[in-house]
């Protein structure tokens, strides 16, 4: 689920005084308000309206999750009103690296044959396979339901595939880009110095939460597997709030997942700890900009 909602709803479940500012009353009326939605627009978010009313009450009946079930009910009411809402981003979830990439793939493919123009030529599997790859990315960041996982995999890559094959003919490629970092033979290990692990953090927090703390797991375990000369550990802010502020704060940042990577055996001496501020922005912002993706700690090896 994303971090910022999660942050929202449990500290309102702790204003339990004041009835009209529960946390679960605006879920209780954002998934009713999703049920009586009666859709407009075009043939697409209709449709895609009716997918998020099921996965929505999925999540509230059989997995108690009140959390997503309200992201996911504001993202059907704005279907509902005929917007066009996009799949998830792929950095607002805290997602393993590999099962990152993997996502960031495959969204890739879905805007693809979305641009192309899916959405008007199959509404139906269109929506249909939106919502499941919304299903994917929320079970795959919780990482504990391996059935579901699947599931909504598979129901997403086939109706990806069907999406694709139903496509008009694309022109010829453009040449290969030269080869990256990440242009290589699966078959081989990973160079020490290709790999590389992200944390993110809440907006102006340096506390690890629970996604961060499946990140620092791998990891470690992948420091202590090798020989290295060196562990690095940078801390990053985004640029809402000042310069001076954000410098401080991403050197918090960066305290905490060197002190994670302590706690979990890595060898204190093997560690450089540096901070950065609003300097080397994964996602270029102006001034003043919350961005998920730019509140980070970065671990790289040596």
């Amino acid at each position: 689920m994303k971090v910022t909602q999660l942050l929202t709803t449990i500290m309102g479940v702790a204003v339990l005084s004041t009835a009209a500012c529960s946390p679960y009353l605006h879920k209780f009326e954002e998934q009713k308000a999703l049920e009586e939605a009666s859709p407009i627009g075009n043939p697409f978010t209709q449709r895609l309206t009716m997918e998020y009313k099921s996965f929505v009450e999925s999540e509230l009946t059989e997995f108690d999750d009140h959390a997503d079930s309200l992201h996911f009910s504001r993202k059907g009411l704005a279907a509902a009103r005929g917007d066009m809402v996009m799949p998830e981003q792929v950095s607002d979830w805290q997602l393993l690296p590999g099962h990152a990439e993997e996502l960031i793939v495959t969204r890739s493919r879905l805007v693809n044959v979305f641009d192309l123009g899916a959405r008007e030529i199959q509404p139906d599997l269109s929506a249909f396979a939106q919502a499941r790859f919304d299903c994917w990315i929320e079970n795959q960041e919780e990482n504990f339901q391996p059935d579901e996982i699947s599931a909504c995999k598979s129901q997403f890559l086939d109706a990806l595939a069907q999406l694709e094959a139903a496509m008009p003919v694309a022109p010829p490629p453009a040449p290969a880009p030269e080869p990256t970092a990440f242009d290589v033979d699966p078959s081989e290990p990973m160079k020490v110095e290709d790999a590389k692990y992200i944390v993110f953090f809440d907006f102006d927090k340096s506390v690890l939460n629970a996604g961060a703390q499946s990140i620092l797991d791998a990891a470690a375990e992948e420091a202590k597997s090798r020989s290295l000369n060196a562990v690095n550990v940078v801390g990053h802010a985004d640029t809402s709030g000042s310069n001076a502020y954000n410098l401080k704060l991403s050197n918090k940042r960066a305290n905490a997942v060197r002190d994670a990577l302590v706690e979990r055996g890595v060898s204190p001496g093997l560690i450089n700890s540096n901070y950065r501020g609003e300097e080397e922005l994964l996602v270029d912002t102006p001034d003043g900009v919350r961005e998920p993706a730019n509140r980070r700690g970065e671990i790289s090896f040596q």
